[in-house]
């Protein structure tokens, strides 16, 4: 099954991609690779999820966080592929986790993201993957996330 097939059969809408907050791109291919930049759990109306881990959201919100963040980047990946369906395998995922300095579970936090690249990409979308705790992110938004895919 297609990736758009499949986040169709998922009820899953894309919100609007995210804009650079300054000088950069959201998006740079290079030969059969494409970059994302970080982004951050952006909500469909445009406000963010805001809260460092540990202190202000459990794992679980967290990780909601972070499945939300990964609707953006499907978001910015259609919006300058065209299609999911160009997306040959996603590479690498890189999860920034802004959280208390005792809080160790950066893992179930990033797995939001990384659950639903598998279930939109199926076997593709699983990963090599770093998730990472921080002092704070830009915004006090509670994760960053980036990821390198392979595409047509």
């Amino acid at each position: 099954m297609s990736a758009e097939a499949r986040l169709k059969e998922l009820g899953l809408v894309l919100p609007s991609p995210p804009d650079p907050i300054a000088s950069y791109v959201t998006f740079v291919r290079t030969g059969n690779l494409a970059y994302t930049s970080g982004h951050g759990p952006m909500r469909a109306d445009g406000s963010w999820m805001t809260g460092k881990v540990g202190e202000d959201l459990d794992t679980d919100e967290a990780s909601e966080a972070a499945r939300v963040t990964c609707l953006g980047l499907l978001a910015t990946l259609r919006k300058n592929l065209g299609s999911l369906d160009e997306v040959v395998r996603v590479v690498k995922v890189l999860g920034m986790v802004n959280c208390t300095t005792d809080f160790t579970d950066h893992p179930a936090v990033i797995n939001g993201c990384s659950d639903l690249l598998a279930d939109v990409f199926g076997e593709a979308g699983r990963h090599a993957r770093s998730a990472v705790g921080l002092g704070s992110l830009p915004m006090n938004i509670p994760v960053e996330i980036e990821a390198i895919v392979e595409i047509q």
